[in-house]
């Protein structure tokens, strides 16, 4: 039996700030940033004062390649020690990967990997499992596309629901990125246990405004119960054309910088979380470079300021 994560209420007065770091904040995968093992940075997260984390499901972290039953079961028992609660296991998939090569399974080969997360988030204590949806290829149909991933998440909630697991599919892949599109995706998959990480950072890349922004999250209310924070600053680009003696601008390049610096919305998408009355937590993770170095140091000033900055919202 799954034991549901709780959705929104609808009352703002349910509403509570519960913080949680992403294990990939200290996962030395950035230009420069440092790196924690596993049990250095639960002991980070509980030093630093966070209620929860969520721990990424491969290497250096909390790989199936390196997690035992038996290391599983001390992990669980770690997380009870420090008092911190394993908020979500992240999972790392592409369902449209392989789309060029029919004779593989992949769809099949991506649910069965969600599956085995499932069941080392079941052995580590948490109910919820955080998935993408897939990358659009070019060259190929996008309902062919949509239609992998919608096979795929179905799958794997299936898999995932005999570990008592529910899925909660973020908005970071291309597919089903808009929440209309995220939206209609999770009606069509229509399982309890799927449910929406649903991020403030892509509707504002996407150029949504705040009444917009408000509008998105209170169209995910019935999904919405994880929900992951990092701020960006826009670097210009250009390239220089000889020719012309004239310098064409490119896409900008996204920096990472402490919470409230930055160009994302968050007033006003915590602002709408509290509206619904939004029952999970609200994790931050320094996932790009980032600003003032990824030293420990500037890492944990990074992370406090996330704690300071949220609570502004109670």
């Amino acid at each position: 039996m799954v034991n549901l994560p709780k959705t929104p209420t609808g009352n703002p007065a349910d509403f509570k700030i519960k913080t949680c770091l992403h294990s990939v904040s200290y996962s030395g995968l950035w230009r420069g940033q440092a790196f924690l093992s596993v049990d250095e940075f639960l002991i980070k997260a509980a030093q630093l004062g966070f209620d929860g984390v969520e721990l990424g499901s491969k290497r250096p972290h909390a790989s199936l390649i390196d997690y035992n039953a038996a290391k599983r079961k001390d992990l669980r028992a770690r997380f009870n020690d420090l008092g911190l609660d394993l908020v979500c296991l992240a999972g790392y998939n592409d369902f449209t990967a392989g789309i060029d090569k029919v004779g593989v399974p992949n769809v099949e080969i991506q649910a069965i990997y969600i599956g085995e997360l499932a069941r080392l988030a079941h052995d580590l204590g948490t109910n919820m499992l955080r998935i993408f949806t897939g990358y659009e290829r070019p060259g190929h149909p996008y309902d062919k596309q949509y239609e992998m991933v919608l096979d795929g998440i179905t799958i794997a909630a299936r898999i995932a629901a005999d570990y008592g697991i529910t899925l909660i599919v973020q908005n970071h892949h291309d597919i089903a990125l808009h929440h209309d599109a995220m939206k209609w995706l999770l009606d069509e998959v229509n399982l309890p246990n799927v449910k929406a990480a649903f991020d403030a950072w892509s509707p504002t890349i996407e150029g949504l405004s705040s009444e917009e922004i408000r509008d998105a999250v209170h169209l995910m209310k019935p999904y919405l119960v994880h929900t992951t924070t990092a701020d960006y600053q826009k670097h210009p680009r250009f390239k220089y054309e000889f020719l012309q003696t004239y310098y064409a601008p490119l896409l900008p390049q996204n920096r990472m910088v402490m919470m409230g610096e930055g160009y994302i919305d968050y007033a006003t998408f915590i602002n709408a979380l509290k509206e619904i009355g939004y029952q999970g937590y609200i994790a931050y993770e320094m996932c790009e470079v980032l600003k003032g170095g990824g030293a420990i140091e500037n890492l944990d000033k990074s992370a406090t300021t996330f704690l300071n900055y949220v609570k502004q919202f109670q």
